[in-house]
């Protein structure tokens, strides 16, 4: 690294998020909608988007001072007039929380999912991130101090076999994450990685194996984490279960891999007779 490029990089200030204008995707739920309710409290303006009215509708309730937007990420029209919408009215615009997920159990030779279904959580998970990123970057360069965090999840680092093309999609999200830090290493944007373990949201509402809750993180630690790593200015914000998976995944990959598809069974049996 040169002298400039060590310039560059010290000039880049940890994040103040009191007077940050913050995007947030999928907010009206989950990890999403508990970022809401954190960053509110640390001063910040807070947008948020989501594919359904009354779940906006019901966050601006809860959140009078937040902007509500409807948008899916997975459409790259909604994601178009999102931007224009947004920075024309928020001009100060400096950071984007790519949250929007979601995450299906599947079987790979249940032939009654279509080719367009079938790839559901690529188009909103990665996808969705890439194309987000694409679109808003001009307008965060501008910015004299910006952020993208994208949100991955531990199973980037241990594929679950029960959730093959979630697996796929949040593995994707951070080899990308990766690379766009290296590419913007030079520009004013930071580029921060939240990994959660398996976190309490209605995100499991609908699977027919649903987990065992004991073993799942709250949702409101893993923000505070979450919150905590980028004003400390930390890349891969990742909770202590998820270190440690991440480790395990490099001493003993395969043994990683086959605890995790002991659930596959259970999920291909109850799957059948549902």
């Amino acid at each position: 690294m040169t002298f400039a490029e060590l310039c560059i990089n010290n000039s880049k200030k940890n994040m103040d998020l009191k007077n940050s204008t913050i995007l947030i995707t999928g907010g009206t739920s989950g990890i999403g909608l508990e970022l809401v309710r954190q960053l509110t409290r640390q001063g910040s303006t807070i947008i948020v988007t989501g594919r359904k009215q009354d779940a906006l509708n019901d966050t601006k309730r809860r959140f009078p001072k937040i902007h509500a937007f409807q948008s899916d990420v997975s459409d790259p029209q909604d994601i178009e007039r999102l931007y224009k919408e947004v920075t024309q009215q928020f001009p100060d615009l400096n950071m984007i929380v790519n949250n929007a997920g979601e995450m299906r159990l599947l079987d790979i030779q249940d032939a009654s999912k279509d080719l367009e279904n079938i790839t559901r959580e690529i188009d909103i998970n990665l996808t969705g991130t890439i194309r987000m990123v694409h679109q808003f970057l001009p307008h965060l360069i501008s910015r004299p101090s910006a952020a993208i965090v994208n949100v991955s999840s531990a199973i980037a680092f241990m594929p679950y076999s029960t959730a093959p093309v979630y697996s796929a999609s949040k593995a994707g999200v951070h080899a990308y994450s990766l690379a766009l830090r290296l590419q913007l290493n030079k520009t004013s944007v930071k580029v921060f990685e939240l990994v959660p373990p398996g976190v309490n949201t209605n995100l499991q509402n609908d699977w027919v194996l649903p987990p065992n809750p004991s073993q799942m993180m709250d949702v409101d630690k893993l923000v505070g984490v979450a919150i905590k790593g980028l004003l400390n200015d930390t890349p891969e914000i990742k909770p202590l279960l998820v270190n440690v998976i991440k480790f395990l995944s490099r001493l003993m990959p395969n043994q990683l891999i086959k605890i995790g598809h002991r659930e596959f069974e259970k999920f291909k049996k109850l799957n059948n007779q549902s």
